[in-house]
């Protein structure tokens, strides 16, 4: 094993520094390795530093160093030296033998941290039109753009109906599937939009001051959130910050010249061209260099923002959509700032506010600062994940565009991707992003995999890597989809018998195991073995540790020195007890996700 730090509670005690002030962090080495001294480099002010780290405690196999580092700024990076007969660096990169950027450091951040429920929190997302209607929902007009559909239509995935399909879900219909929720185990209700729009997505909004008759009204959102607090859990709104629908009344105003709304916009005044998200006319883009589009969406106190985190509705926060672009065109670079305001507004409203970021790419460079919580880690997670697990000769379309579809690759290539994103951000920003196996923008995770074993192994990643696990509707009964709108399935309440039990009982279980187990909800990381279809790793916390096997095929036993007697959680594998050399011995079978606790 190689030496390990991480910024979990084990190795950081103190999680929610203080600006100026030190905290102890600890590196552990292994009792074999070249490692005879330690220096802690920090950069306070811009300017390195090295002091020198002493040896904290000792225990079987390893070797504990404790080393102090001032919070000097608001993100403080750090890293170790490492000198035996070599010397080599310590990052959250990992361990190399040269030089590397400052950007792989290890961060301490004193911004005041996500609201404490947020990394117990198993999100489940719902697309209200495709969840479930009630009865309330069949005497409700239609607007013009709607095509009316019963609760077997199919999807229509790609086409000129996909946007104006209209199953009819509402949010009393939510309320009356709650239980299942329950028997699932998640405890946070994520909405997609909810606003009144000219589509079943509403991602076009038309307004942000009342909720769609469609699904009931604001008199539906205050019931489904009356349910939702009973039941002791959570619920997120969905709003969109870098465009309305051009059916928006403040779009509708600004079609006058010298209406204050026209500032809201980007207009080309020439031709009276606007600017609209991806080239879609009818997504006009928000302009965030206007006060008065921050007075009116964030600041006034009857703020969209605001109205919905307060009683009688009282959302725990947003998912806050296209948050990567909102804020940039051309040479305004407005993103932080705005990332800044409405994480400022929201914990205003209310101090256990959460806000989520969507970004379909590199979000690194938007975390660790006083602005989003997290983010929605699709290439730091759901990619990797696909790329080991999909199966089949047709590729599956990857929604972020890229040529050729989903690429399969060993567990090296998918190790170093998900490495490489959770090094460039804070501890912190890491295990409070959502980690999700697909959503309404992408394929079914069922339709990559292939199947229901590799599905299960698929499962077990998502509930037992570090993160907050989103599951998208409907993944829980197997349902299959290639691409983002043809994955807007309606639930088949009326058809049981076409739901997977077998997939429902596997997701169930790896709930209960994660929200049983304080290691894989606070727990650090370590990756013990990789082959091209097996990942190994620990999850530690101060209270206890698991041990995860996921194999995608099966192999050669792993052999692991080093390691106790352990008993099985979950996956059926029998208790391990090491061999007369001192190893255990992980069985060869696959597709198989088991996991273990160490005492």
């Amino acid at each position: 094993m190689q030496p390990h730090h991480d910024g979990s509670a084990r190795y950081v005690p103190q999680q929610e520094p203080r600006l100026g002030e030190s905290v102890d962090v600890f590196v552990r080495v292994p009792a074999g390795a070249d490692v005879r001294q330690v220096h802690v480099r920090t950069t306070g002010d811009g300017e390195p530093r090295f002091a020198e780290a002493v040896v904290d405690r000792a225990d079987v196999g390893d070797v504990w160093w404790r080393a102090e580092v001032e919070a000097r700024n608001p993100v403080s990076n750090y890293r170790f030296l490492l000198s035996g007969r070599g010397r080599r660096w310590l990052t959250a990169a990992g361990v190399v033998d040269h030089d590397v950027p400052d950007a792989s450091d290890f961060k301490l951040v004193t911004h005041a941290p996500p609201p404490a429920w947020a990394r117990d929190a198993v999100v489940y997302q719902i697309f209200p039109d495709r969840f479930a209607r009630s009865a309330a929902a069949d005497g409700r007009p239609l607007p013009a753009w709607a095509i009316p559909c019963d609760w077997d239509t199919p999807v229509i995935g790609s086409g000129p109906e996909t946007p104006y399909q209209c199953y009819g879900g509402d949010l009393d219909g939510i309320v009356e599937r709650l239980d299942h929720l329950d028997r699932l185990g998640v405890n946070t209700v994520y909405l997609t939009p909810i606003f009144p729009a000219r589509s079943n997505h509403r991602y076009d909004a038309a307004s942000f001051d009342r909720v769609d008759p469609l699904l009931g009204g604001d008199a539906a959102l205050a019931r489904l959130a009356d349910a939702v607090r009973a039941r002791g859990w959570r619920l997120l709104g969905d709003i969109t910050s870098n465009h309305t629908g051009d059916g928006h009344e403040w779009f509708t105003a600004a079609a006058h010249e010298h209406a204050p709304e026209r500032e809201l916009y980007y207009f080309d005044e020439s031709t009276g061209d606007h600017e609209s998200w991806n080239g879609v006319t009818s997504l006009p883009k928000l302009n965030w260099g206007s006060v008065e589009l921050r007075r009116r969406f964030a600041v006034a106190d009857d703020s969209p923002l605001r109205r919905w985190l307060r009683p009688p509705y009282g959302l725990d926060g947003w998912r806050v959509d296209v948050a990567n672009m909102t804020g940039r065109r051309g040479a305004d670079a407005y993103t932080r700032e705005v990332a800044a305001l409405l994480r400022s507004v929201v914990t205003q409203t209310r101090p256990d506010g959460l806000v989520m970021a969507e970004h379909g790419h590199d979000h690194t460079g938007d975390l660790d600062r006083d602005g989003w919580h997290g983010t929605m880690n699709y290439v730091g997670f759901t990619d990797p994940v696909w790329s080991w697990l999909c199966h089949g000769d047709r590729p599956v379309p990857n929604f972020l565009g890229t040529p050729g579809g989903v690429v399969r690759r060993d567990s090296g290539a998918v190790l170093a991707t998900m490495n490489a994103y959770r090094s460039l951000v804070s501890w912190r920003s890491y295990v409070h992003s959502w980690q999700l196996l697909g959503s309404h923008d992408s394929a079914r995770i069922r339709t990559v995999v292939g199947d229901a074993a590799r599905q299960q192994v698929a499962a077990g990643l998502l509930a037992t890597l570090p993160g907050t696990p989103m599951i998208f509707a409907g993944d829980e009964l197997g349902l299959t989809g290639t691409n983002g709108e043809g994955s807007r399935t309606p639930m088949p309440w009326h058809r049981p018998r076409s739901w997977d039990a077998g997939t429902f009982a596997t997701y169930r279980s790896l709930i209960a195991l994660r929200r049983g187990e304080p290691a894989l909800r606070h727990g650090g990381l370590r990756w013990l073995h990789h082959d091209p279809d097996t990942l190994v790793y620990l999850r530690e916390a101060p209270t206890g540790a698991v041990l995860v096997l996921a194999r995608r095929a099966a192999g050669a036993p792993v052999r692991l020195a080093g390691l106790p007697a352990v008993e099985n959680l979950y996956g059926g594998a029998p208790a391990l007890r090491p061999d007369p050399a001192g190893g255990l011995n992980l069985p060869g079978d696959g597709p198989t996700f088991q996991v273990w606790r160490l005492p």
